[in-house]
């Protein structure tokens, strides 16, 4: 494939010596991968940017549509909060006035606290982590979602040990 255009826009790859891996070394899979250490960022700026750019980017994006689809976005809290008939003071008993008040906050926030994890996981790929930073923040996650689940089995009762 290293004669198709299409696939050289994509990235470029050379295989190391050592353990079979491939590393991209150009197109854009090379821009958004994590540079391999500091000289590299200082090498290529240009790539360090890129993929700081791609990080922050993805993980609000994803955290904003995780929000939408996981059942808290603006509508699904106005109604929460409408069924527990708690007002904002000040507002009128309107709904759309609510759901423009909640708009201006919890989109923002998903996008922020999406940006955050993106921040954690470049700090942990620049700081040459073992592993790379999403791995180590899959692994957190995994561990204390598993921690959660012990505790609530503990809770009702159900836990074996």
């Amino acid at each position: 494939f290293k004669s198709n255009m299409l696939v050289n826009l994509l990235g470029q790859w050379r295989e190391l010596d050592y353990g079979g891996e491939s590393i991209p070394v150009g197109g854009l899979a090379y821009y958004i991968s994590p540079p391999s250490d500091l000289a590299n960022i200082i090498h290529d700026p240009f790539h360090a940017f890129c993929y700081i750019l791609f990080v922050l980017f993805s993980c609000a994006q994803c955290s904003k549509m995780w929000v939408e689809i996981s059942g808290s976005s603006s509508r699904d809290v106005a109604k929460m909060l409408r069924d527990r008939q708690i007002m904002f003071k000040g507002q009128r008993h309107r709904d759309s006035s609510l759901l423009i008040v909640l708009n201006l906050y919890i989109p923002i926030a998903a996008a922020f606290g999406g940006m955050c994890i993106g921040v954690l996981t470049i700090v942990a790929d620049f700081l040459g982590a073992i592993g790379s930073g999403t791995g180590i923040l899959l692994a957190v996650t995994i561990i204390y979602q598993h921690i959660e689940n012990a505790e609530r089995e503990k809770e009702q009762g159900a836990m074996v040990f």
